[in-house]
């Protein structure tokens, strides 16, 4: 018994496995069965989707098989092996129609067989039909629109259309459902293709073949457009090329109270041999039909009601045919209320400029088909999204557009010299032309590119309103600003924004320029009322740039380097020229301590310099501290010298001006009057010393500088040393009163004058700014530039004998600098003890 129970489980395991093995074959519902009358010429075929494994099979009666034919006259009952068949299989129903032979089955066309599975469905109708009479396709009330290869449809349900003309094929285009494409005429046969998906119940194709008629053409596309609206069409066989020597038709239906325009997006042309590719166009009331255009052209604009545009092939080279394709856009809308009014715009007497109306964002953003459009015309039937008009011409331009807001002008005028003879005295105005003002439309930017020879410069004024620096410490709050640009050569230098309303008078610059006016509001037009910026082409500058400042005696005015926050090119200098009134004084402070880069090649360098007679000039190189902040009693220079940075980073400085009065101390009166007898009485000691050694010491006594080279320097030249390591510093001879000239001290404590030193503002002073020192060799120190005061060169020649007097170690003179000492310039001579007590 007990071996009987466990046969009997064991057959019981074995009937679970069996059942569960053979779950596959249960048809997931009834069979189907599929019967094609042999008339019909129709054929069925269920087959594997491409690419997917054979899980799943068709069961006819015993026999299973992976793909499923049924010709027409057959009656074939089957199953599938899944219950989930639509993600394996596929159907294809063919059927052919003969309009050679026999007559066209006219009307509409069903979808046959009924009961087919619930599978992706493709019915394919091939019509075969003489090219002397041409095939229509008529779509129902849903009609077509046109999808670019690869696209596919939002309810994937699409359609496929093709020529065949002989043993030819022209892919006409895939469309979808709900379009405007009411109608298709194709010369010769037809292979019109439906794709379903399996789980959408269509009964009906959608189309039916209308009637036979010659058409003398590849095809004709009809598309009824009802109201606004816009649509996409594309040439056959697109992005391939249209078939050689072809034409082809589309057809617009229009009503009267709407406007239509043509807009080509996409398009190439082949190599032609013979003919030209060309566009026609049939226009109701044309005095031209038809109307002739390359597809370079622009195309009609706001056409009035139906009109017809044909594309035309050529005879292409047979060695390099090229491709001939198009893709256009039409828009249909509403006349606009002020298409009738026009716009006078006034070219006549400009010279080098240009006008472009465009949408916002153009050219780099252009709109959605979809989105409602804007025209600019400037006759009616010539319009697009942007219109550019030339200088010399004069306009009447329209606007086919709801919402003018969405346009924007960007203008750009050209100045050249390239004789200083001829334009060196001419001042030029940088004003936007009333004409371009005139307009509803808002200006976006104006450029002005200014163009000269080498030699030539720019000088760009603004005599009343002046201009602002952009910086984030003084930002410009006006409806526009001026964006200026250098360019050389070498290199580009972002010289910076800057707006009406500031303390800057004129910026001379070299090379070309261009002044960028952008605006930011619609403020602009009662704003730009009194611009007064100018411009004139001045001789050669030393600096790239020039700088003239006169400060706001109210407000803090702020200056930066330009081309920031990148910083100043390699090997450029700036110079600003501020101007300080005689009563006043101005306090000079930069934002921060040190310049912050270090130098690869050359020294960089700041030098600050009144612009009076006997001033002094502060220079700091890039690895010193910047100077303090100081108060200067004159118009006075800044300089800022660039090297080569050894890294990435840049010079970038900012200095700010204020302006105050002048006071008046007491004090400083009475220490003036008690420096000058201190003076008085140090004066006539020296004058007793210096006799007195006049009459003990020969021969004559000069400083000895035992780090040096005793060998004469040669003729005068550029030194390739610095100070510390040259003998540009070092006297063959010094008087005695120039050996003694470190007793004479100033009130203020300062040297003056400097032993072993020369200064060179001490003479007349120019309109030029400081010159910076050579990059490879420069002097921090204060200079004369008398002549008289300055040693005569020695010659090689020179055979006299020198004694000189040696210095003690470590002894060095201070050059009167307070933020550093002169590390052995100058030597203090070793004075004897009797020496020292008689002048003490």
């Amino acid at each position: 018994m007990a071996a009987g129970r466990a046969l009997a489980a064991l057959l019981a395991v074995l009937l679970a496995a069996l059942l569960a093995a053979s779950a596959q074959l249960i048809p997931r519902e009834d069979s189907f069965t599929i019967s094609l009358h042999k008339a019909d010429n129709t054929t069925v075929m269920i087959k594997l989707k491409p690419g997917l494994p054979a899980s799943c099979r068709i069961r006819v009666k015993y026999v299973i098989m992976s793909e499923l034919k049924i010709k027409p006259g057959d009656n074939v009952t089957f199953t599938f092996t899944c219950s989930t068949p639509e993600k394996y299989f596929i159907t294809e129903i063919q059927k052919n129609i003969d309009c050679v032979s026999g007559p066209c089955p006219f009307g509409d066309v069903h979808l046959y067989p009924p009961g087919l599975p619930h599978l992706n469905r493709t019915y394919i109708w091939d019509v075969k039909a003489s090219t002397k009479a041409g095939l229509e396709l008529k779509f129902s009330t849903s009609w077509l629109r046109q999808i670019e290869p690869g696209e596919t449809c939002p309810d994937f349900v699409s359609y496929n259309i093709n020529s065949s003309i002989d043993n030819a094929t022209v892919n006409i285009g895939t469309f979808c459902r709900n379009g405007s494409v009411s109608r298709v005429k194709l010369l010769g046969g037809v292979v019109m293709s439906l794709h379903l998906p399996w789980h959408l119940p269509l009964t009906t194709s959608g189309f039916n073949i209308a009637s036979r008629a010659s058409i003398k053409r590849l095809c004709i596309i009809e598309s009824i457009l009802k109201r606004e609206s816009s649509i996409t069409l594309m040439s056959p066989n697109y992005p391939l090329g249209f078939p050689e020597d072809e034409l082809m038709t589309w057809q617009f239906v229009i009503p009267p109270n709407l406007r239509a325009s043509v807009f080509f997006h996409n398009y190439s042309l082949s190599n032609c041999e013979r003919k030209e590719e060309r566009v026609e166009y049939y226009i109701p009331g044309s005095p031209s039909n038809p109307e002739v255009f390359k597809l370079s052209d622009s195309q009609p604009a706001n056409i009035a009601g139906t009109f017809n545009m044909s594309l035309q092939g050529c005879d292409q080279d047979a060695q390099n045919p090229g491709i001939l394709r198009l893709l256009f856009q039409v828009v249909v809308q509403h006349p606009q209320v002020d298409e009738n009014v026009t716009h006078l715009v006034d070219l006549s007497k400009e010279k080098n400029m240009t006008v472009t109306i465009h949408l916002e964002g153009w050219p780099s953003r252009m709109p959605l088909m979809s989105e409602p459009i804007c025209l600019i015309c400037k006759d009616p039937r010539t319009c697009d999204r942007a219109l550019t008009l030339t200088s010399g011409a004069v306009y009447r331009i329209s606007f086919l557009c709801k919402d003018l807001s969405q346009l924007r002008i960007t203008a750009e005028k050209g100045i050249g010299c390239m004789d200083i003879r001829w334009c060196q005295k001419k001042i030029y105005s940088l004003s936007v032309p009333k004409a371009i003002t005139r307009l509803p439309i808002r200006l976006h930017k104006f450029n002005w590119k200014l163009l000269a020879t080498d030699m030539i410069n720019v000088e760009i004024m603004s005599p009343s309103l002046k201009l602002q620096q952009h910086i984030p410490e003084q930002r410009c709050n006006t409806s526009y600003s001026y964006s200026i640009v250098s360019a050389t050569p070498e290199t580009e230098l972002n010289v910076g924004v800057f707006c009406p309303g500031g303390s800057i008078e004129k910026i001379q610059m070299r090379n070309n320029i261009t002044i960028s006016l952008k605006t930011f509001g619609k403020g602009f037009i009662n704003e730009s009322i009194p611009q007064d910026l100018k411009m004139s082409f001045v001789p050669h500058i030393k600096d790239e740039c020039i700088f003239t400042v006169s400060p706001d005696p109210k407000a803090k005015v702020y200056l930066q380097t330009p081309n920031s926050p990148y910083g100043l090119p390699p090997y450029v200098s700036i110079s600003w020229f501020i101007a300080v009134p005689s009563k006043q004084t101005a306090r000079l402070r930069f934002s921060k301590d040190r310049m912050g880069i270090a130098c690869e090649t050359g020294r960089a360098y700041i030098n600050i310099k009144e612009e009076t007679l006997g001033a002094e000039e502060i220079v700091c190189r890039e690895d010193e501290l910047l100077p303090q902040p100081r108060n200067m009693l004159h118009s006075f220079w800044v300089n800022v010298s660039n090297c080569k940075p050894v890294d990435k980073t840049q010079l970038t400085l900012q200095f700010w001006v204020t302006l105050a009065d002048k006071q008046i101390d007491l004090g400083i009166i009475l220490a003036v009057v008690a420096g000058a007898g201190v003076l008085t009485v140090i004066g006539l000691t020296v004058c007793c010393v210096k006799k007195k050694k006049k009459k003990t010491q020969n021969p004559m006594v000069g400083v000895y500088n035992d780090n040096v080279n005793t060998q004469m320097p040669g003729k005068k030249a550029f030194f390739g040393k610095e100070r510390q390591n040259n003998e540009s510093h070092v006297y063959a001879v010094i008087d005695d009163a120039v050996v003694y000239g470190h007793l004479l001290k100033e009130s203020n404590g300062s040297v003056s004058p400097e032993v072993d030193v020369y200064r060179p503002f001490d003479g007349p002073i120019g309109s030029l700014p400081p010159s910076p020192p050579p990059f490879s060799f420069r002097k921090d120190i204060k200079r004369s530039s008398n002549p008289e005061e300055e040693p005569l060169p020695l010659m090689d020649t020179d055979q006299d004998t020198y004694t000189f007097a040696h210095q003690k170690s470590g002894q060095s003179e201070d050059n009167g600098d307070a933020n550093k000492k002169d590390k052995g310039d100058t030597g203090m001579p070793l004075l004897e003890n009797k020496e020292r007590d008689s002048l003490v």
